[in-house]
């Protein structure tokens, strides 16, 4: 009797290749990784592709064909000490096998730095044979070291009829068995699915157990209806990935840590790239912040290099501190308001030329033509500065930068009105 506690698509993981969907790039007759899974030699690797493509199944084909030992580690709730308590179970089974185990990782990309680096050495010597799964770009998000030592393969999301195909097969395993279902129409999931077979199985198996006829019709109305009540669908690649990310940014903008870290949650409990929000927070520090608080940036940056050494779950800490910091600080648009029409003047009036007192005069001929001539050194003078023009001539005058209303920003607009009077008489 079928195991209804397995998932559907725990249940579907292909055994053999001939199960294999999609991949035909890589799996297909002849293709590369179908000879090493067939007896080639193999090597460790990063397999990058969407969610629910076939890496975690491809890894497993990898130990099964090969007859190796079959190590796993999730990024998620793995860290250094755990990396090195596998490479230590790995070395006595190559000794005992002769065989390097596959040690395969799943989300390596949520690995931090000092974890990945604990596994240089065990790849160098052959320890184990690493195979990575990442859906983020390794070469941001694996260290170059290990990156080195790795043939990366690209995955891509499975097409309409490799899901179609993975239905057909769904329904007509015994998965099911006592219910006759009729996929009338598959729209619906298709879309649900967003090319990941992992999704398409989940929702197909929620709607068709939310249905206690032993008929059941598969139409586009009854799974938005089922999985609109059952499921909250997070798609990285997705409407509700930016729309989330959207809250999250103008709750830190509106002032507001409790729907801040709310919305945090949301994204570290739907698996969304800890660094992606790291960075995010970063952006809206200049952004929105600013120089009403600069200690911002720094507590931005801080987060981020945090984040990327420590990994989860201890980095979920660092981020809320930072969102909660952020939140609380009085905001201000004005370096970003700054640089946008800089830019725009920048584009209208094309390159002007530098005044000549302030080009650069390092040979006698350039100091000749007068290069240089005129500039003041502006520590040499009272409070460091010197009342000089340092626009092109054409822009004398021109205001660029307006101090936010802030307390900071207030100390700003009266330091600069005291230098410069009218000039930046605000």
């Amino acid at each position: 009797m079928t195991n209804k506690n397995i998932p559907l698509a725990e249940y579907l993981r292909p055994k053999t290749l001939e199960h294999y969907i999609g991949q035909t790039h890589l799996v297909g007759v002849g293709a590369i990784l179908r000879n090493i899974i067939e007896g080639g030699q193999i090597h460790s690797m990063i397999l990058w592709g969407p969610p629910g493509v076939g890496k975690t199944t491809l890894a497993g084909l990898f130990a099964q064909k090969q007859e190796r030992d079959f190590f796993t580690l999730s990024a998620v709730n793995s860290g250094v000490k755990e990396v090195r308590e596998v490479i230590e179970k790995a070395q006595k089974q190559l000794s005992f096998s002769g065989k390097s185990p596959i040690l395969f990782i799943d989300e390596i990309h949520r690995f931090s730095k000092s974890q990945q680096d604990s596994l240089l050495n065990a790849v160098e010597k052959g320890i184990v044979i690493l195979i990575g799964a990442t859906t983020e770009n390794p070469s941001f998000e694996v260290i170059a070291p290990l990156l080195s030592r790795c043939q990366l393969y690209v995955l891509k999301s499975l097409t309409q009829e490799e899901l179609l195909l993975l239905l057909q097969q769904a329904i007509q395993s015994d998965y099911f068995e006592g219910k006759k279902i009729n996929l009338s129409e598959t729209d619906a999931l298709i879309n649900i699915s967003g090319g990941d077979a992992r999704k398409l199985l989940g929702a197909l198996e929620i709607v068709i157990n939310s249905v206690n006829d032993t008929e059941v019709t598969i139409t586009n109305e009854l799974v938005k209806t089922k999985i609109q009540q059952r499921i909250l669908i997070y798609d990285k690649q997705g409407e509700n990935h930016y729309d989330i990310i959207s809250a999250f940014i103008k709750s830190l903008r509106g002032s507001d840590p409790n729907a801040a870290v709310y919305w945090l949650a949301r994204m570290i409990e739907s698996g969304e790239d800890l660094l992606f929000i790291a960075r995010r927070m970063i952006i809206l520090a200049s952004e929105d912040i600013g120089n009403a608080n600069p200690t911002a940036l720094v507590m931005a940056v801080n987060c981020f290099d945090a984040v990327n050494k420590i990994g989860y779950p201890e980095s979920r800490i660092i981020l809320s501190q930072t969102a909660i910091y952020l939140a609380s600080s009085p905001k201000s648009n004005a370096s970003y308001l700054a640089i946008e029409d800089a830019l725009k003047l920048v584009q209208l009036t094309g390159n002007l030329p530098v005044p000549l007192h302030l080009r650069n005069a390092p040979t006698k001929m350039m100091k000749d033509i007068d290069y240089g001539k005129g500039y003041e050194y502006a520590h040499h003078y009272e409070n460091s500065f010197v009342n000089l023009e340092f626009m092109p001539d054409q822009l004398s005058h021109r205001k660029i930068y307006e101090p936010g209303k802030n307390v900071r920003e207030n100390e700003i607009r009266n330091y600069l009105k005291r230098c410069w009077n009218d000039k930046y008489n605000y």
